[in-house]
């Protein structure tokens, strides 16, 4: 069995690429607008685990027949079942969110269709959000009596405060024009380019050194909550490290011989 057909499930559809870089990864539940159930989060979270041990430089993440996510699954909202039932059922996608930020991979949401609740959770989680021009953002949870409280942690870092209060208390839906006004979405594209858009940008992203990839990505977030000074401090020793690898030596001598750079990943 290979790892794309051991990572996949009736709900869970995963693809890696010939040389291992690229995993895409679609919840294939289009009967319920891909919402996330428990076993598409820990599905998500293997493909992410997995990705961590092997060359993986992207992964993707996408809704089947051209929707995104519709949030969590409320058919499984444990009503009358206690405080532990809700933590538990609550913390699948906790550990998601912060699987997504902690893998050595730099993650994408390909996004079309609804992109709401957890979903917009999920996606602004990714580094890189691109978005078809038809697609829809919200945290309607509201609209049931809900707070989209685990949603709001990687929304309220990707928004402006304004953007993000408007989204989480009212309930309203945003094209992605305006979602990408909000900081939500990296680029907004065409949906009859959408998937030349998304290729090319997973290209661009896994050209990269994976040494480069790796504490870059890691830096981002280490440094992101420092105080100004110490940001600075911090990410001087770090670019002093990527500089001494050998990917440094490599790239620059590629830069200087023109030619492409063949990354070694050390």
């Amino acid at each position: 069995m290979s790892d794309a057909e051991r990572l996949s499930s009736d709900d869970l559809a995963v693809t890696i690429s010939e040389d291992e870089l690229v995993v895409r990864a679609t919840i294939d539940r289009p009967d319920r607008r891909n919402a996330l159930d428990d076993g598409v989060i820990r599905g998500l979270i293997d493909v992410l685990a997995a990705a961590d041990e092997g060359p993986t430089r992207v992964v993707v993440i996408r809704g089947a027949e051209g929707t995104f996510c519709s949030g969590g699954d409320l058919r499984e909202f444990p009503i009358g079942q206690g405080t532990q039932a809700y933590r538990e059922s609550f913390g699948a996608l906790s550990g998601l969110v912060e699987q997504l930020q902690e893998t050595s991979a730099l993650t994408v949401a390909a996004v079309e269709g609804h992109c709401l609740a957890g979903g917009l959770g999920l996606a602004t989680a990714c580094e890189f959000v691109l978005a078809s021009a038809d697609a829809e953002f919200g945290t309607p949870e509201v609209e049931v009596g809900l707070f989209p409280a685990q949603a709001m942690a990687p929304i309220t870092r990707a928004a402006s405060e304004k953007a993000a209060l408007e989204l989480l208390f009212t309930g309203d839906r945003v094209g992605a024009e305006r979602a990408h006004e909000m900081g939500l979405v990296t680029d907004v594209v065409d949906p009859d380019a959408f998937e030349t858009e998304l290729d090319d940008l997973v290209d661009t992203l896994a050209a990269n050194s994976p040494v480069l990839i790796e504490m870059g990505k890691a830096a981002y977030y280490e440094q992101r909550d420092m105080e100004f000074g110490a940001a600075l401090a911090y990410l001087r020793e770090i670019i002093a490290m990527i500089a001494m690898s050998e990917e440094t030596e490599e790239g620059i001598d590629a830069f200087l011989t023109d030619r492409e750079p063949e990354w070694r990943g050390r």
